[in-house]
């Protein structure tokens, strides 16, 4: 494989990290999306530019606070570079997100901003981000950006800002990331640019990535994952494919046009891509494609020698989270045995610990690293999360002896669907209020293709009644919780079981009824 021109992978920001990538191959292919619109990494730098000098025209600066809720396009991730060349704090918002969601981060984070698509896929964005907008007080500047972004003079910006506090050598927060916890409200999690770039960094290694390498922006660019992946772009000097929407017959047309080397998502990209590959088995699986790369919703491992038997390629996939972009991932080092039975050893500039194992050795995992989140927005929420520059994961697991990471459970009270989190309480609050519903749990469930499906297992109040999957879910819906987020699957119980304390026994409901077919 070709090897990558030597860079300052100590690079402060993501700034500073493309400047150097475009003075080491200023005209290699840096991004392509499924229209053939390309860019060199020295006209991607350019653009950015632009768009970075129409943003201060509108009055952004250093520190401004900018939330976006956009597609997975180019021209997103330009805006994001270009907020990242003013120096402004981004809160990138996932496209899913609803009145409720919106509401809170835009409220919570104190932006300055909101920047929004008018429509797309169907959705008036900008009719969702006007009505928040309206809602708060003071309000933030709506700005819709649809074909045409702002454009200005390059020659009327000031030098890059410092990513380091100048007063303690700390680096700055620069994006807030927001996720489901186990409250009906999002956390907001703090990152600087430096702990995406070792993430970054560590994908890097993970995959072994090369100039000649083409990978794949297949998932929201408003993930976590965004800027993971494209500082492993930079660093590594490889091309991505940015995909708007993803259709897995369309996606694999264009990966076998182009050539990708590397492509994946979550467990619902891998069974999505198995299920178009078993349309037409004669055919030969991407034969330039080298592994899938993954994270998010759990693995099962038969997906994993599905994959390796009938797309012929390794799953790279991992163990991380919003608050450590990067933890743990099956690596190409790795055998196939370690890589379908856990999820990788840590990565570089990660450590896990297992705290309180039990006999069988599983405990709570505790991490740190270079990666870790600065803490959330709301200072309540890093009371006991931290202990000695370890973060408690609220996941349960245990170290093989060869170093490798076995999640073997939840301790926090979330569901990871299609790679999203999810509060199961959000999803109680609401069915508590269905009149028919004494009592409810909502649990995550084994999914194959969406890694964990929402169930929720129900008390009635009266016994001889029954409740339907579309009576619940027509209900959630209008009390504005969102699709991703509405039951899969309901289970009907004369009384949910409880332990000692008098808690619901959830780790028993998830026994009963993983693997179950969903139900209606």
């Amino acid at each position: 494989m070709e090897r990558s021109p030597a860079i300052p992978l100590e690079a402060p920001s993501l700034w500073t990290l493309l400047e150097a990538r475009v003075a080491a191959t200023p005209d290699r292919m840096m991004v392509i999306d499924t229209k053939k619109k390309q860019l060199s990494f020295k006209e991607f730098l350019v653009r950015c530019e632009r768009v970075a000098a129409g943003l201060q025209d509108l009055g952004i600066s250093e520190g401004t606070r900018v939330a976006w809720q956009l597609p997975t396009t180019i021209e997103t991730i330009i805006l994001s570079m270009a907020l990242s060349r003013l120096g402004a704090l981004q809160i990138p918002i996932i496209h899913i997100y609803r009145q409720r969601e919106l509401h809170f981060i835009v409220t919570e984070s104190k932006a300055d901003f909101l920047l929004t698509r008018s429509t797309w896929r169907g959705f008036d964005y900008s009719e969702l981000a006007a009505d928040v907008a309206r809602s708060i007080e003071p309000s933030p500047q709506l700005v819709v950006v649809d074909d045409i972004f702002p454009d200005g003079d390059p020659s009327t910006l000031a030098d890059h800002p410092s990513t380091i506090d100048a007063a303690t050598g700390a680096p700055l927060v620069r994006w807030f990331y927001y996720t489901s916890g186990t409250t009906s409200a999002p956390k907001g999690v703090q990152h600087s640019d430096q702990t995406l770039i070792a993430g970054a960094l560590a994908l890097v290694h993970i995959v072994d990535a090369q100039p000649d390498d083409l990978g794949s922006i297949a998932f929201p660019f408003a993930h976590i994952g965004g800027p993971d992946y494209l500082g492993m772009v930079l660093a590594s000097g490889m091309g991505v494919v940015v995909v708007e929407a993803f259709d897995p017959a369309e996606a694999l047309r264009l990966y076998e046009e182009l050539g990708v080397t590397l492509a994946g998502g979550t467990t619902v990209f891998y069974t999505a891509l198995l299920q178009e590959h078993r349309r037409h088995p004669e055919n030969e699986f991407l034969p330039s494609l080298r592994a899938l790369v993954g994270g998010g919703a759990p693995k099962p491992s038969q997906i994993y020698y599905e994959c390796l038997e009938e797309l012929g390629v390794p799953v790279l996939h991992g163990w991380a989270m919003t608050e450590c972009p990067m933890l743990c991932c099956g690596a190409v080092i790795d055998s196939d045995e370690q890589r379908a039975h856990s999820e990788g050893a840590p990565v570089r500039g990660a450590d896990v610990k297992v705290v309180d194992p039990g006999a069988d050795g599983v405990g709570r995992l505790y991490v740190r690293g270079t990666m870790l989140f600065h803490g959330y927005v709301d200072p309540v929420l890093n009371k006991g999360v931290f202990d000695d520059g370890w973060f408690d994961s609220g996941d349960l697991g245990y170290l093989r002896p060869d170093g490798h990471v076995v999640i073997a459970g939840r301790g926090k009270d979330v569901i990871i669907r299609k790679g999203e989190t999810i509060s199961a309480k959000e999803i109680e609050d609401i069915l508590y209020r269905h009149p028919k519903v004494a009592d409810v749990a909502v649990i995550g469930v084994v999914d194959t293709s969406r890694g964990e499906r929402v169930c929720a297992v129900v008390q009635l109040v009266d016994a001889h009644d029954s409740v339907t999957l579309e009576e619940l879910g027509d209900f959630c819906r209008a009390e504005g919780l969102i699709n991703q987020k509405v039951p899969e699957q309901i289970e009907v119980l004369a009384r949910l079981p409880r332990n000692a304390t008098g808690k619901i026994a959830k780790n028993q409901l998830r026994q009963q009824f993983s693997g179950m077919n969903q139900q209606s």
